[in-house]
């Protein structure tokens, strides 16, 4: 027979139990208010599966996108929107191939193949995506002779998009961001909106990265150090 000891015990442990999911659940999840906004980078068909630029696994992040972009009443969506024969297109260099890297005016550039050239499918939007609220698309890189990486800043560092008055004028504190790809317009657009102010949370799960030479590991690496939060879609509250 258990004895009155055992028995408290026994009920405080129970107690504990019942109270512990709730209070966890309760600490670990993120509430999206009217303050937060989701930022939706580059999910163009360049990027997915049979795209020119693909990056692996890239199609994974539409539905994780869509779920987690109903907690979401602020939403604002990106393009690349290259010219043709674009300065960051390896096929512009006289014997330079995708991925290597060069030196322009504004700093080191990598090569990419052709892609997300303006008016063609490849730039198109994921005909999957299902984010009926979002409310404005910021196209980038449509100046020939710059890069752009960021949803905030072109690759000078000095062009500005004009998403962070924007959103300041929205009276957002805090972006979440998610996309393509981890380690290039993810990560320069969650670095940027640290610069301009904002609380950053990058959601991991709905993301992919093209992890060229290291640039993956590197850039979580640059992100933690400037305060960027590393999240899963499953932190985020979704009503049913």
């Amino acid at each position: 027979m258990l004895d009155r000891r055992q028995i408290l015990a026994a009920l405080g442990t129970t107690a504990l139990a019942s109270l512990a999911p709730t209070a966890l659940f309760a600490a670990a999840t993120i509430k999206p208010d009217d303050t937060s906004a989701l930022l939706v980078i580059d999910v163009q068909n360049c990027f997915l599966p049979g795209g020119s630029l693909a990056v692996k696994e890239g199609e994974q992040v539409v539905p994780v996108i869509n779920k987690m972009a109903k907690a979401f009443s602020n939403v604002v969506m990106t393009q690349d929107w290259h010219t043709p024969g674009h300065v960051s297109f390896a096929s512009v260099h006289s014997g330079k191939k995708p991925f290597e890297t060069i030196e322009l005016p504004y700093g080191k550039q990598v090569l990419w193949p052709d892609h997300c050239v303006q008016g063609t499918d490849g730039a198109s939007l994921s005909k999957d995506l299902s984010i009926p609220q979002a409310e404005l698309i910021i196209r980038k890189g449509f100046h020939k002779d710059v890069d752009s990486y960021s949803a905030f800043l072109e690759a000078d560092g000095k062009t500005s998009t004009g998403l962070a008055g924007y959103l300041k004028g929205r009276k957002i504190k805090r972006v979440f961001v998610a996309g393509l790809a981890t380690d290039f317009c993810v990560a320069w657009t969650a670095l940027d909106a640290r610069k301009a102010g904002f609380e950053v949370y990058v959601v991991e799960d709905a993301c992919r990265g093209i992890d060229n030479q290291g640039s993956l590991a590197k850039a979580w690496a640059d992100m933690a150090k400037a305060g960027v939060k590393r999240i899963q879609s499953a932190d985020i509250a979704v009503s049913a």
